[in-house]
């Protein structure tokens, strides 16, 4: 872990890190809302330091005092007090990776699995030490995880195109690597549903060099034919795809059959994916383009009424604006009381985790040096929101508990 680590406000705009798209926007003074967002000063001091703040914040473990509360857990509207924890401050307790993705905590283990798709890794946070070690020796450019309702581990495999199950005996089973005699894109982020169901995305981003591999020559992300698409891996044997396909959100019914949900003519890009508590309700992210598209999602967040397998009633429920910038959503969580945090990417002051109530109001943020990609709770009271950001790994104890399968 790096010991100390700032991050100076820039003399012009900057951006927030993210791996495929950067959005434009203002990060001045007035946008970052300096004045009115950062926390009261400490007496006979300067205000604490935050992401833009001159001095710069340090991170890691010996970056001196933390402020409390922490400038960059932001309320915009008074309801955000209860979900946090005011003597908590924003931590970094990893920063080795190379882009991190698919945080999921598992109650039995008491441990975190997150991945770090472009280097293939799939990783652990335990939870008594707070060391990061390898899970698995390769991930297959593993993007997204979950646990499902007995606590097995389900992975979204960008390198082989498929969703795979770790079965309680250490076997693997395939969920899913095929659509209608075609392989898969790249399944992105997946969810389990009390029926016994699995719920995944499957935009291409995985279908390129860095996070996955690229389409056989002919393809939409190898038309040419001049990328050498299967180098590195000669000795797996077979690895899913070889050619992309449309986005779909799909569902595995519990005896396995695969339908699409939702087609990429109502929702293009799909990407981060949670129930409500009640499972009457399905949230959607919609990203920008991808590799082999000329016209990519719109950048909101979608909701849809669940009646089944049936998906109806499709409406914005945020557009991701903030301050005159159009953020870019990734990763959701719901809590327990049905309010949905999202990991976003942005301009540098903006960027982090945005939290919405139910009716779709922002009211509140956690401000972070880099974008968040994908965020979960955890922790043995799941009272501890971990966030993913480019390649380190953040936590920040919160007042409210994360919704999940117990």
């Amino acid at each position: 872990m790096t010991d100390h680590l700032s991050f100076h406000t820039p003399a012009r705009p900057e951006k927030c890190l993210t791996r495929r798209s950067v959005l434009t926007g203002v990060a001045g003074a007035s946008i970052l809302g300096l004045s009115s967002t950062r926390a009261a000063s400490v007496p006979g001091s300067v205000s604490p330091p935050s992401v833009v703040s001159q001095p710069p914040r340090a991170w890691g473990t010996q970056a001196g005092p933390s402020y409390v509360p922490d400038p960059d857990v932001i309320t915009l509207d008074p309801s955000f007090k209860d979900l946090t924890y005011f003597a908590s401050p924003i931590r970094r307790v990893w920063d080795q990776g190379g882009w991190l993705e698919g945080p999921a905590w598992s109650n039995e283990g008491r441990f975190l699995v997150l991945n770090d798709d472009i280097r293939s890794r799939a990783l652990r946070y335990t939870w008594e030490t707070g060391e990061i070690s390898d899970f698995r020796p390769d991930s297959y450019a593993a993007n997204g995880n979950c646990f499902d309702f007995t606590g097995r581990l389900i992975v979204c495999e960008d390198f082989f195109r498929r969703v795979v199950r770790w079965e309680h005996d250490g076997s693997v089973k395939v969920l899913a690597d095929r659509y209608n005699g075609q392989g898969l894109n790249s399944p992105n982020d997946v969810v389990p549903h009390p029926d016994g169901s699995v719920w995944f995305t499957d935009p291409g981003y995985g279908t390129n060099l860095t996070e996955g591999h690229p389409d056989a020559p002919g393809g939409p992300t190898n038309p040419d034919g001049k990328i050498r698409w299967n180098i590195g891996r000669e000795l797996i044997g077979e690895i899913g795809g070889t050619k992309r396909q449309a986005d779909n959100v799909f569902r595995i019914a519990p005896d396995g059959t695969l339908t699409s949900v939702l087609p990429e003519k109502d929702l293009r890009d799909p990407n981060g994916l949670c129930f409500s508590t009640d499972y009457k309700k399905l949230y959607l992210v919609s990203t920008p383009k991808g590799p082999g598209q000329t016209v990519g999602g719109d950048q909101a967040i979608h909701v849809y009424d669940v009646n089944g397998s049936v998906l109806s009633n499709g409406r914005i429920f945020t557009n991701m604006q903030l301050n005159g910038a159009q953020m870019n959503p990734d990763g959701i969580r719901i809590d327990v009381f049905g309010n949905l945090w999202c990991g976003a990417s942005g301009p540098l002051g903006l960027c982090g985790v945005m939290v919405f109530n139910p009716a779709g109001k922002l009211i509140g943020r956690i401000r972070l040096p880099q974008g968040c990609s994908n965020l979960t709770f955890g922790g043995p009271k799941r009272d501890h929101l971990f966030m993913c950001a480019a390649g380190s790994l953040f936590t920040l104890q919160v007042g409210v508990q994360g919704f999940a399968p117990s």
